[in-house]
């Protein structure tokens, strides 16, 4: 923080502090900035970055960490440990996979790039299964595989992750990658109990965030995060658009802008 209003009391000069979206930059943008040096931006849409957290760390989480946090934790404290990421191997994926498996969750870790196995298992992955087996068309009801899980895909792969689901389970629903429909029926909700969860981060309140991004220390490991994050510089920020959208970039990119 380089300059604060004579009204605020909240942050201060110096400061060290993380703001995401809250209709800066984006595809909602109220205006724009997003790859700004510097930016106005209203002292209820920041939270203080405690100092022993390195910036970039918390620049490489971002809004992956609060969809990944915040289906977490509306998904609750699951019995039985078995639980199913899939886009796995993108922001929101990696960053999951690293934390649940550190909270000692059996993660079974979906991707359509087989090729990544490896980078999946070192983030603690126990399973990695190819997204086909959750891209053909889904049951009603299929055998039971997790007790619940974090889903960045969609359409036809969220339904099948819903039929495979036991019985009181969660799934927690984060992204459309492969579309906005849902191909399935109600009979997971009504015979299995199952609960699906919207997760959503563009408009989530600083609150939400702000437990999100304090579970930094706690429930990722440095060394995960090191290797789920790549940096680029500001002029390769249209060429790595255009490779997240073709679905081959992994885990997250931190622009470094100056």
């Amino acid at each position: 923080m380089v300059e604060v209003g004579a009204a605020v009391s909240e942050v201060h000069v110096a400061d060290r502090v993380i703001t995401m979206m809250q209709g800066l930059g984006g595809v909602r943008a109220q205006r724009p900035g997003g790859y700004a040096a510097y930016v106005v931006v209203k002292a209820g849409a920041v939270a203080i970055v405690a100092k022993d957290i390195d910036p970039l760390d918390m620049a490489a989480l971002g809004l992956a960490s609060v969809t990944a946090f915040e289906g977490l934790r509306r998904i609750g404290d699951l019995k039985n440990r078995r639980i199913a990421v899939t886009g796995a191997a993108g922001g929101v994926g990696s960053v999951a996979t690293a934390v649940l498996s550190k909270l000692g969750y059996h993660v079974i870790a979906s991707t359509g790039r087989m090729a990544e196995a490896d980078y999946l298992k070192s983030l603690g992955a126990a399973e990695v299964i190819d997204r086909a087996e959750l891209s053909g068309p889904a049951k009603p009801l299929a055998k039971e595989r997790w007790a619940g899980g974090i889903d960045s895909v969609g359409s036809t792969t969220l339904a099948n992750i819903l039929s495979m689901t036991k019985y009181g389970g969660a799934i927690a629903a984060c992204g459309l990658a492969a579309g906005m429909d849902l191909p399935s029926s109600v009979a997971p909700f009504i015979l299995r109990g199952v609960c699906l969860l919207g997760i959503d981060s563009v408009m989530c309140p600083i609150e939400p965030r702000k437990a999100a991004w304090s579970r930094l220390a706690r429930d990722l490991d440095p060394g995960k995060l090191a290797e789920i994050t790549h940096e680029i510089g500001l002029e390769g920020v249209i060429a790595a658009g255009a490779q997240i959208l073709a679905g081959q970039v992994r885990g997250r990119i931190v622009v470094k802008i100056l």
